[in-house]
């Protein structure tokens, strides 16, 4: 074990990537004050099919990072946990990666890479669990003609601390579905980026998370559109309840001037359950060409809809059962993507806890 020194910028709270996120509750991993340990938790949960493997590789990263504590994990190992699936794989049931263990005395650096071959088809779900400070550097390399549904699911413990960037790099042709649940934790800041790097691509940036007193969920988003006929969609949703429970969604989406042909849309909706709940939704568009087939994006945040529960009530269901099933409402366009009912069940079951915990402590 050792505290790591490093030469990079130690953020402020001032810079744009930083100016929402509570710095003092990281735990050290901004500032190269936090313990290291040598642990690398993810696993495979399951024996893996055929024309996959899951083995420890030095492996130089697939793309440049100005995120400091992606520097810092990149700094300190170069061993990466990586996922391969082979060329015209196929695979048809998903494959669960989950963690073995977790610490609140040291942190974790990890890396992580999934690689799909050309025309390989895949879903993979990381399932992250337990309490722990955990950095992670999630890199995604989606051959040609590829297609991969990506589901990672924060279902943390109360204490714990995660700093993501999931980094996909999309060449021609392949299509990537990501879903990202956020629903424990105390401080998760995740950060899902996308370049595309040949014509035909398509990606799916979906996702929901719920906070309750005192969470801070942060996703930020990056979609970089800098080759011709490229197709992006980003929808998240996000619910909180309890004093102090805040949320940050930036969506930036850049269109180049060589991306003719682009079709992009980004939607953030936020449902306000309580009173001291904050939810900071900041869409971003930048497009240097007129040679587009569509752009847009759009931003909500709301409160609970009492005529929806006022309708419920009056067909004889009660107030908690009713501010269930309008959040399960809310949740279920997106939770359905996950494609797994145990998954999808297990999701909704803890939204459902943290929205009873949230109202009985209110």
């Amino acid at each position: 074990m050792s505290v790591l020194t490093t030469n990079y910028l130690t953020p402020t709270g001032r810079e744009e990537a930083w100016r929402f996120t509570p710095l003092k509750r990281l735990r050290g991993l901004h500032d190269g004050t936090s313990v290291q340990s040598d642990r690398s938790t993810l696993i495979a949960k399951d024996a893996l099919p055929k024309g996959v493997t899951f083995t420890r590789e030095n492996l130089e990263p697939l793309a440049a990072s100005d995120d400091v504590i992606i520097e810092r994990i990149r700094s300190f190992s170069p061993s990466v946990a990586h996922l391969s699936i082979a060329a015209n794989t196929e695979v048809s049931e998903p494959i669960f990666l989950g963690r073995s263990a977790g610490a609140l005395d040291t942190a974790e650096f990890s890396r992580v890479r999934i690689s799909l071959g050309t025309h390989a088809v895949a879903t993979v779900i990381v399932e992250n669990t337990t309490d722990t400070i955990l950095a992670e550097d999630l890199e995604i390399a989606l051959a040609p003609g590829s297609n991969l549904k990506f589901v990672t699911l924060q279902e943390f413990e109360s204490k714990s601390v995660y700093t993501a960037r999931h980094h996909a790099v999309v060449d021609k042709d392949a299509t990537f579905k990501s879903v990202t649940v956020t629903v424990g934790g105390d401080v998760v800041r995740i950060l899902p980026t996308v370049e595309f790097t040949a014509p035909g691509g398509s990606v799916d940036l979906l996702g929901v998370y719920f906070a309750t007193a005192g969470q801070f969920f942060e996703h930020r988003m990056h979609v970089d559109h800098a080759v011709p006929n490229a197709k992006s969609n980003v929808n998240f949703k996000g619910a909180l309840a309890g004093q102090g429970a805040h949320t940050v969604w930036i969506g930036d989406v850049l269109i180049r001037a060589a991306a003719e042909g682009t079709d992009t849309y980004e939607l953030n909706r936020n449902l306000l359950l309580s009173d001291g709940a904050r939810a900071d939704s900041v869409p971003n568009l930048e497009i240097e060409t007129g040679e587009i087939i569509g752009a847009g994006h759009a931003s909500t945040t709301g409160r609970f809809d009492d005529e929806q529960l006022f309708y419920l009530m009056s067909r004889g269901i009660a107030m908690s059962d009713a501010r269930r099933l309008v959040v399960r409402g809310f949740f279920n366009e997106i939770v359905l993507e996950i494609g797994n009912e145990d998954v999808q069940n297990r999701i909704m079951d803890r939204i459902d806890n943290e929205l009873e915990k949230a109202a009985n402590n209110g």
